[in-house]
């Protein structure tokens, strides 16, 4: 299977007054062009700064070894000026809360069309204008020429993260990154953004890189999913592995965690950790499906 993006051995640490951490520990993983690959776990367990690695978006003082190959080249070794060029245009990423990602004193329209003229200079400023019309056409905003010009406190929380969406996609990226995109959203409307995201990843043929701490959105989007514990892959597998027969302690403490109609509403939706993570090598138990740990 054809590689788009290829994590090899990625590690992140961070030094402090009270000693080294280490967020991220030797971790791999590949997506394929159009795949949908997810990295999930509870907060703190290093999928969101494994992203940020990726793009190389962390504080400079990050201790970061491993190589990130994106179409078989490293971006861990790119000048600064050239990681820049490919941010948004080989890779782009859809962050968490869209009300600090956007700027809240300019129009939706001119951060759509800066984001186009950064990457496409030669285009006139009638065509950037057209093409961020039409981006915010792309993901269902009402009327796009109407509201180039209003800013993001006037829209629901629903559509700034459609208008997060067609900001990442205008430049039409290869590899799609979203953190958390459906957090802060009620249910109605996080499964109209899954089905947006689903519908412009088979539109573009673009690999996406989904880190979500909800099995249960995991299980609406991702082909692969890797389980994180405390820095590390603890278990990885097809979607339909994980959820059919878990291997790893974890991850089947995380699926029981997930609430369903038979759930004791008087009873804690917790996780267990005790003998959570195994030591040593991640092990192929069957095609496709990694464990450090069998039951």
């Amino acid at each position: 299977m054809q590689t788009l993006l290829q994590v090899e051995r990625l590690s992140v640490a961070f030094s402090s007054d009270a000693g080294r951490h280490c967020a991220v520990d030797d971790i791999s993983f590949s997506i394929a062009p159009g795949e949908s690959f997810a990295l999930v776990g509870e907060s703190g367990s290093g999928k969101s700064v494994t992203s940020l690695a990726i793009l190389r978006l962390l504080d400079p003082r990050a201790q970061v070894a491993g190589n990130v190959l994106f179409d078989r080249e490293n971006w861990l070794q790119l000048s600064e000026r050239d990681m820049t060029a490919r941010c948004g245009r080989d890779a782009a990423m859809i962050f968490q809360e869209p009300m600090t990602a956007l700027n809240p004193v300019m129009s939706i329209g001119k951060q759509i069309a800066e984001a186009i003229r950064i990457h496409q200079r030669e285009l006139s400023r009638a065509a950037v204008h057209r093409r961020a019309i039409e981006a915010l056409d792309s993901v269902s905003i009402p009327d796009p020429a109407a509201r180039f010009d209003d800013c993001p406190h006037q829209f629901s929380g629903g559509q700034r993260q459609r208008i997060m969406i067609a900001m990442a996609l205008v430049n039409r990226p290869r590899l799609l990154i979203a953190d958390e995109p459906t957090t802060a959203l009620d249910v109605t409307v996080q499964a109209q953004i899954l089905d947006l995201l689903r519908e412009l990843k088979q539109r573009s043929n673009a690999a996406m890189l989904f880190i979500s701490h909800d099995l249960s959105v995991v299980a609406q989007i991702a082909e692969r999913v890797a389980v994180m514990r405390r820095g590390k892959i603890v278990e990885m597998a097809t979607c339909a592995q994980i959820f059919a027969d878990p291997q790893h302690p974890y991850t089947r403490s995380l699926l029981a965690a997930v609430p369903t109609m038979r759930s004791r509403r008087d009873a804690p939706l917790t996780v267990a950790m005790d003998g959570a993570v195994a030591d040593g090598e991640l092990i192929e138990i069957s095609s496709g499906h990694w464990t450090r740990a069998r039951r």
